[in-house]
């Protein structure tokens, strides 16, 4: 049975897909299926030469556009021109090899449109596809949190991703970022002062599997990371040579929690448990004898950084 869809949908959900027929169709019964019916799923095959652009011309539904480009063009041209394309209130990601959890949608219109929140993720499961072993995200959920948490890491799922239309449209992923494009871009909206929420539901399943990018480019994806929190550093006006990295006890000591004292000063109300994570990330791992030690520091460290941060 087809939809009628609502004019102009209220949430445009965008599925970039390159060589992507072994996963797609599931992804799109995931978005077909969702409880929220006042979307459209645009799909832009970026040059496929397997059976992707079939599968998705197969489906019928009349909330289903799909793109297409002759040429390969990669994935930050193709989520610039979906973004571009969308005609909804809200931008909504999945990408064409995740799964998105029936009432999805549904929730996040609900907490974007209580305006508190510009950009909004969600915990999710992810699915290992070569043992087929799913595991529990481990997010972040507060705005506050979640910026602090781009210095290290980053703290939303893309493919989980909704947002304000506007957002997106305003603030493209950069050209020169086809591995880290999505971190780099949350690091940007965060200056821009944008507010950022995860949902505690678990809404998505993310596929890792051999032919995803991320897999196929991990240094060049670590490289690209380190410079964005470089660059996220300089604009929090914080030294970018103080970014978290394993150093040995005498120059964490120097470093680490001065990092911290001025991480919370720029950002106001970060959590215990979002200090203790950024702390983390100064200490050598390995040493089980020191385990213990090693946790006292990071939380004694984080305790007095979280006290600082809400005065």
């Amino acid at each position: 049975m087809t939809s009628t869809p609502q004019s102009p949908p209220v949430v445009s959900v965008l599925m970039p897909a390159f060589n992507a027929a072994r996963f797609i169709g599931e992804s799109i019964k995931s978005v077909l299926a969702q409880t929220y019916p006042h979307f459209e799923l645009l799909i832009l095959d970026d040059g496929s030469t397997d059976q992707t652009h079939a599968i998705a011309t197969a489906f019928t539904d009349s909330r289903i556009r799909i793109l297409r480009h002759e040429q390969n063009q990669g994935l930050v041209v193709t989520r610039n021109a979906l973004v571009n394309a969308a005609t909804g209130k809200y931008i909504a990601f999945l990408d064409a090899d995740d799964i998105a959890a029936p009432t999805r949608l549904a929730e996040q219109v609900a907490l974007l449109e209580g305006g508190s929140t510009d950009v909004c993720g969600t915990d999710h499961f992810t699915l290992y596809q070569a043992t087929g072993r799913r595991k529990k995200s481990k997010q972040v959920h507060r705005d506050a949190d979640i910026r602090a948490m781009m210095v290290v890491a980053c703290p939303l799922c893309n493919p989980s991703v909704m947002g304000k239309a506007a957002v997106f449209k305003s603030h493209p992923y950069q050209s020169s970022l086809d591995v880290a494009e999505d971190y780099a871009l949350w690091q940007t909206l965060s200056l821009a002062g944008y507010r950022f929420a995860n949902l505690k539901q678990n809404l998505l399943t993310y596929r890792v599997h051999d032919g995803q990018i991320s897999q196929e480019k991990l240094a060049q994806t670590q490289a690209a990371n380190i410079h964005s929190q470089e660059r996220y550093l300089l604009g929090l006006e914080i030294p970018p040579h103080m970014r978290p990295r394993p150093l040995a006890w005498t120059d964490r000591l120097r470093t680490g929690p001065a990092f911290l004292w001025q991480l919370n000063k720029r950002i106001k109300r970060v959590s215990v448990k979002a200090n203790y994570q950024i702390y983390a990330r100064f200490q050598k791992r390995g040493n089980r004898i020191w385990t213990i030690f090693t946790r006292l520091e990071r939380l004694l460290v984080a305790l007095v950084a979280s006290l600082r941060g809400h005065l």
